[in-house]
């Protein structure tokens, strides 16, 4: 279905909108949202993500963005249906239960909005950073040169209110060439960095996870600030996409946060089964993205 129809306001042409998206803001780097720290009713920044978490209490594990609508609050895409391509402008807004756009949000970790698009085969992972319009239509160019169905997830925190983190789906027409999910594995690699992962989940409580940067076999310990932290991580459950619940421990410049190469997280696995993790971390003036596959093994008796 085109959403274009569905509601007033996205009357202006693509190609208009996206020229309009590049004059008013740029996209950020791939950037695994460090998922918020919502309620479990929304699915949000308690369901998924940003900001830090005690060990000892167990974080709610009901994963977030299962659903295009929470507590009233809905994700609409102006078109569902785009044609693959490099740069492919995208907008949407976020409603109201009343059905009137929002436009009153507050930052987290430096922005209003964190938009999270991967394919529904984990690949082609992107963090990016919308332009909101006056009118509370957000709009940004998206790397969608692959064919297939995509979720797209808006991570935002109410102005007043609760962090919100809703999901939808993007079908992309073009060329589809399905990946496996790679096998679980400690070490991955990317962009010349080695990256570990230390830490084992376990489904329905709140585990310890560090992830350490490392280049040419020395550790990384200059690690940069990106979106007030050394490190986001973006963790999904493979079977249905739900955010997991993930807090980055500490901030840089709290007197205690080392800056690499360890990157600490607390991860509630709602589950067993596997997950996909990205991680962003910032080193040398540009941002990377790592990627896992871990296994959150059968829940304790």
């Amino acid at each position: 279905m085109n959403a274009t129809g569905k509601f007033a306001g996205f009357t202006v042409g693509l190609v208009v909108i996206f020229g309009a998206a590049l004059a008013l803001g740029s996209v950020a780097g791939p950037d695994v949202a460090e998922p918020a720290a919502h309620t479990a009713g929304d699915g949000g920044h308690d369901a998924g993500g940003h900001g830090a978490a005690g060990h000892d209490a167990v974080a709610d594990p009901t994963p977030g963005g299962l659903s295009p609508t929470a507590d009233g609050y809905t994700l609409e895409l102006a078109s569902d249906q785009v044609t693959a391509g490099a740069a492919v402008p995208v907008q949407f807004r976020i409603t109201n239960p009343s059905g009137v756009p929002v436009t009153d949000y507050t930052p987290e970790h430096e922005k209003l909005l964190h938009l999270i698009v991967v394919r529904r085969d984990l690949a082609g992972f992107q963090h990016v950073h919308p332009t909101l319009d006056a009118a509370g239509t957000w709009s940004v160019p998206l790397d969608l040169g692959r064919g297939g169905d995509y979720r797209v997830f808006a991570d935002f925190t109410l102005a007043g209110g609760e962090g919100v983190t809703l999901g939808t789906d993007l079908r992309v027409a073009g060329t589809y060439d399905p990946q496996e999910l790679p096998a679980p594995a400690p070490t991955t690699t990317v962009d010349g960095y080695t990256v570990t992962l230390d830490g084992t989940l376990r489904p329905g409580e709140t585990s310890n996870a560090t992830l350490s940067v490392s280049r040419d076999g020395r550790p990384v310990t200059d690690l940069q600030p990106y979106l007030g932290a050394y490190g986001h991580l973006v963790a999904l459950r493979t079977t249905d996409l739900g955010y997991l619940h993930v807090h980055p421990e500490g901030h840089p410049g709290d007197g205690a946060t080392a800056a690499g190469p360890g990157i600490d997280f607390a991860v509630t696995a709602p589950s067993a089964g596997d997950y996909r993790l990205f991680l962003d971390f910032q080193h040398a003036g540009a941002v990377h993205t790592a990627e896992f596959t871990a296994t959150a093994g059968p829940e304790e008796k």
